[in-house]
């Protein structure tokens, strides 16, 4: 039986991780838990699951995972503010299920200079999508990665066109329900940028051999493609289930987790290629992630600011890339990377990013 912290419990892969560790009570035993703020959910989900060990906020949730002996942390916590949390699971050599993806884009070398080999599951679908492929080969066979894209809920639509688009209308994903900030970077695609840095960081592939391509149907969660010619596809309904089961039950499945593709039923399943002109934040992306040390976290931190203004009506829809791409090119990256100089790197994204705002 394994035992489970789940931190970030109120949110969307929280609670989807308390569903799978619910129908699984034989297989896992939750010994964890954290939100941001909400006491009366945390309350109620530890009295349902007898769980003595609690945290409010990314600080007290980093010292519950040093302090409480688990074999598998997974990290929902939404932001930035899972860096610590997911440091303090790699130094407690807890396996680390990760749907906290900005705290591997912001710790960068960090975070994966101190993860053993296997110690980090990703949660993301596109990124176990690409886990469950690889398996089909070696890493020395892979010739790139294709992680698949919704396209949001502006697919085809010129930047024009995009320059009008309101909050409420940047919130209307096609096929996931999920928070504020993810669901608005889903619609600049900031988040498949996002997506590309980690698959990077993950998986060791070069930015140049790691494609994205706008799928709308989302049932293919990402490729893999190998030397021979060969692409292996993971294929399932577009919900997270499964990805959240995975990476508590690495490399183990569970069964009957979801209900797969109904393959009786006609159905038309489309590609596209990304629109970079409308959509530049993946091509943002891969310029912060190859230049690499503190670009990244600028890069994560401006967009923070930026969608927060866009919510504000302090900022335009296009406004939210394009102030991330200039403070990307106001960045001077320190020499070395550490904790000291991440943190540095993203109070200054964030006070340039709310200066080049308040000046438009």
């Amino acid at each position: 039986m394994k035992r489970v912290i789940v931190l970030g419990s109120s949110g969307s892969i929280g609670t989807q991780a308390l569903d799978v560790i619910r129908a699984n009570r034989d297989r896992f035993e939750l010994v964890g838990l954290s939100t941001g703020s909400k006491a009366d959910v945390l309350a109620a989900q530890a009295a349902e699951f007898g769980v003595v060990h609690t945290a409010l906020g990314a600080d007290e949730a980093a010292s519950l995972v040093r302090e409480v002996e688990a074999d598998v942390v997974l990290n929902g916590i939404t932001g930035s503010v899972g860096l610590g949390p997911t440091l303090a699971a790699l130094e407690a050599g807890r396996t680390l299920a990760l749907a906290n993806k900005e705290s591997l884009i912001v710790g960068g070398e960090l975070v994966t200079r101190m993860a053993r080999p296997g110690q980090i599951v990703p949660v993301d679908s596109e990124h176990s999508a690409i886990a469950q492929a690889l398996r089909a080969g070696e890493r020395g066979e892979v010739r790139r990665l294709v992680v698949t894209a919704s396209g949001g809920p502006f697919r085809g639509r010129s930047r024009t066109e995009l320059a009008g688009v309101t909050p409420a209308e940047a919130l209307r994903h096609p096929n996931f329900a999920m928070g504020r900030v993810i669901t608005t970077n889903s619609a600049t695609l900031v988040n498949k940028g996002l997506e590309v840095i980690e698959a990077h960081l993950l998986f060791g592939i070069a930015y140049d051999r790691i494609d994205v391509v706008v799928h709308p149907q989302q049932l293919i969660h990402s490729m893999v493609e190998f030397h021979d010619g060969s692409t292996i596809a993971q294929a399932g309904p577009p919900r997270m289930l499964v990805p959240i089961a995975l990476g508590l039950s690495w490399p183990e499945r569970l069964a009957d987790v979801d209900v797969p593709i109904d393959w009786t039923a006609a159905q038309t399943w489309e590609f596209a290629p990304l629109d970079d002109e409308a959509f530049p934040a993946v091509c943002l992306a891969r310029r912060a992630g190859e230049a690499g040390t503190t670009h990244p976290a600028v890069y994560n931190a401006a967009n923070e600011q930026a969608v927060e203004a866009f919510h504000d009506g302090r900022l335009p829809f296009t406004g939210i890339v394009d102030t991330v791409a200039a403070v990307l090119d106001r960045h001077e990256a320190p020499a070395e990377l550490s904790l000291e100089a991440l943190s540095d790197a993203e109070a200054w994204a964030r006070r340039t990013a709310d200066a080049l705002i308040a000046a438009r």
